[in-house]
């Protein structure tokens, strides 16, 4: 009998355990105790999926259907789909004293998205204790606005679970109508708010904060995630204020205090989180196109958010105006861009694209519904977003399934997804002549 020896690559790797613990997480929700009514195998599914994936979406409600338990097992998954299954092996080996060998560092470097295999164990060791002291520091904020309220075990348990949700940038609240009842208050605003922005601007920028003592020591990728991170939130907020100011379903009844907290928050989810503190449902037409703008670029590079990343959409901005200018090389802050990385980041858009123009053609087959809902449920599920403007809990079998489908994809990145199933040729050995076609 002959032994082959069956070769997994690390993409290959990535998606089998993550579809295992989904699978893993499904089984836990179906069981008896963990809901207060029984639910679909689709249902434990689809949630166990939005949690893996830390979006947000919601086909049954959160705290209506799941006990206790049930709700525990949903935040576990957000914490271990949001810092990632190999961080937690990796976590593990330490704890172990066990050496990380190089195929394990090769996982790991695929796994956060990084460039090269330097420094990647310690970056792990940093992502932890990054995301524990902030998880900490934000329960305690919580707590003193929930536990008065809610008493010392459920506020608590509220300001615990809220904490780990916004800063895995789930989007999973303990409230039928998420936070809207918090729509004016500025520390549940602020606190969730700063959560999933930190967790959305990526663990190697909070590492590189830590390490730089000035602006001018960060690297070229921490300067472009902060000046670009609060460009965005700026524009979006004020975008989102002009078009949503007089709409009588959103901004339109609040008090001018309340309407510049709304916007402020509505403005900052779409990119990473999923909470929402004004009812989505009531939006206008061109506030929800903008949002889905948003959710498309998405969050930083080795963050908890998804999207195509903030990066990629920065480098499409900068390569565009070098074309116009007659340039050759793409060079921002004194740095060269490689065309290595614009060939990713093309590959990454147009990809990206592929998969949810298919998703939308799809459901506008199955659903029937409005073509922005369909299309914002797309992309906030691609974005491991969570925002809805009310269809997920309309959804067909079918369309659970895309959205399902959309939700991993988004996680994982189109470019893992794809090498999975694509066999590496290696590096072009033959070179061609080269000829010109005419484009434009």
């Amino acid at each position: 009998m002959i032994n082959k020896t069956i070769k997994i690559s690390p993409p290959q790797l990535l998606v089998l355990v993550f579809a295992f613990f989904i699978g893993v997480g499904t089984v836990l929700l179906k069981l008896p105790f963990s809901t207060k009514h029984s639910i679909s195998w689709i249902d434990a599914l689809f949630t166990t999926t939005s949690a893996m994936t830390v979006t947000g979406l919601n086909v049954v409600d959160t705290v209506t259907t799941f006990t206790v338990f049930g709700q525990i097992v949903i935040m576990c998954l957000i914490q271990l789909g949001g810092l990632g299954i190999m961080s937690f092996a990796v976590l593990i080996y330490l704890m172990l004293g066990r050496k990380i060998g190089f195929k394990e560092r090769l996982l790991m470097q695929h796994a956060l998205n990084q460039t090269s295999l330097g420094g990647v164990i310690s970056l792990v060791r940093n992502l932890f204790i990054f995301s524990f002291i902030i998880e900490g520091c934000a329960l305690v904020l919580l707590a003193i606005r929930w536990v008065p309220e809610y008493g010392l075990a459920k506020g608590l348990y509220y300001s615990l679970f809220h904490s780990v949700s916004a800063f895995n940038n789930a989007g999973f609240a303990l409230w039928s109508d998420n936070l809207t009842q918090f729509v004016g208050d500025p520390v549940v605003n602020l606190v969730i708010s700063l959560l999933f922005i930190i967790g959305g601007i990526g663990f190697t920028v909070l590492i590189d904060l830590k390490r730089a003592k000035t602006f001018r020591e960060l690297s070229l990728h921490s300067k472009l995630m902060i000046i670009s991170t609060v460009a965005i939130n700026l524009v979006s907020m004020v975008v989102i204020f002009l078009l949503e100011r007089n709409n009588p379903n959103t901004l339109g009844p609040l008090t001018g205090w309340e309407k510049f907290w709304a916007s402020y928050f509505q403005a900052v989810s779409p990119r990473t989180a999923g909470f929402n503190t004004v009812d989505l449902s009531g939006i206008e037409d061109p506030t929800a196109f903008f949002m889905t703008f948003l959710m498309f670029i998405g969050a930083g590079s080795a963050s908890t958010g998804g999207g195509i990343k903030l990066t990629t959409f920065i480098i499409f901005i900068l390569a565009v105006t070098a074309f116009i200018r007659g340039k050759k090389d793409l060079v921002v802050f004194r740095k060269t861009i490689s065309d290595s990385f614009v060939f990713k980041a093309l590959a990454i858009a147009m990809i990206s694209l592929l998969f949810i123009s298919i998703a939308i053609f799809l459901l506008t087959i199955t659903e029937k519904q409005p073509f922005i809902k369909i299309t914002f449920e797309v992309l906030s599920a691609f974005g491991t977003v969570g925002l809805t403007m009310g269809l997920t809990g309309d959804l067909s079998e079918i369309g659970k399934e895309i959205i399902i489908f959309i939700m991993f994809l988004g996680k994982l990145g189109p470019l893992t997804l794809v090498f999975s199933f694509a066999r590496n040729q290696g590096e072009q050995k033959v070179r061609y002549p080269k000829e010109d076609i005419l484009t434009g």
